[in-house]
């Protein structure tokens, strides 16, 4: 394994988006990492709260941790990022994976951001594959898994990898490869790379969905439960078959209910519109008129 420090791992489940944040730390030294917050947000009101992050908080000050890391694994389409409120409050800096710089090219355009920098320089900290990051006595290894997104990272810490949005619980299956700059055939072989991790490898996802026949929501599983079990992409799975079924599957999904804001915020590294005159800040959404 990447080192003999194994962390303590506690998740937030966030039902309202579906998603998982960990708090993951040394038992020994108390440091620790955010992976993946996030901030409560009301599209229908445009409501914005801090109550998950505030609860990352508390768990970490009742364990005594220091949080030295924010750790984004992509530029999120579902939720908003609490990065910026934790840094305020940790000091911590907020870190993603280089490609991100891809990312803001791409969705500058869309809504026409033009204090959106495509450089990165949004974020304190770009990460490269292979990078690693020393948290106490945690080794943190940065795994490019691209597919979803082209800036899409795993976090692997002893014997944990945090796989973000490339797998799913085996019963689910695996993430989408349509949104700008995805790609099915990329995502495949992300996952192939995370299954030939060694069989106990602990595997923590960022979202689930409660698959069909199962009663509770679950975000923690194994390279071994992965490679026999998942519905997608099992070892019995190959490229060309999985990229068929990802694609046609892909044409039938909606758009994620908070794709407009989350993008726009998350690729500034989840900070919000500076306000207006009126001291409003406003978030943007494309309308196109069909015919």
């Amino acid at each position: 394994m990447s080192t003999a420090v194994q962390p303590q791992v506690q998740a937030f489940f966030d039902e309202s988006t579906n998603t998982v944040s960990y708090l993951a730390w040394d038992p020994q030294t108390r440091q620790a990492v955010v992976i993946d917050p996030v901030l409560d947000y009301d599209h229908a009101s445009g409501k914005a709260s801090v109550r998950s992050a505030d609860g990352i908080l508390a768990a970490a000050r009742g364990q005594d941790l220091n949080i030295a890391w924010i750790l984004e694994t992509h530029a999120h389409a579902d939720h908003l990022s609490a990065a910026p409120y934790l840094k305020r409050h940790t000091g911590a800096p907020v870190a993603i994976g280089e490609h991100i710089r891809k990312v803001q090219s791409i969705f500058r355009p869309v809504f026409n951001l033009d204090n959106v920098s495509c450089d990165g320089s949004e974020f304190d900290r770009l990460l490269q594959d292979g990078e690693t990051l020393q948290v106490g006595g945690m080794r943190i290894e940065v795994m490019a898994t691209p597919g979803h997104t082209p800036a899409c990272v795993s976090y692997r810490i002893g014997d944990s990898v945090f796989v973000g949005d490339t797998l799913f619980m085996p019963d689910y299956g695996t993430a989408r490869a349509d949104f700008p700059g995805g790609c099915a055939k990329t995502l495949y072989r992300s996952i192939r790379r995370l299954l030939s991790l060694p069989p106990r490898t602990r595997l923590f996802m960022c979202h689930d969905y409660k698959a069909p026949g199962r009663d509770t929501y679950a975000w923690e599983t194994t390279v071994e439960q992965e490679r026999t079990h998942n519905v997608h992409a099992h070892d019995g799975v190959g490229e060309e078959e999985f990229v068929v079924m990802r694609e046609r599957r892909d044409a039938t999904l909606a758009a994620p209910a908070l794709l407009l804001p989350s993008i726009q915020v998350n690729i500034r590294a989840g900070k919000l519109p500076a306000a207006e005159s009126n001291g409003v800040r406003y978030l943007k959404v494309p309308v196109r008129l069909d015919g």
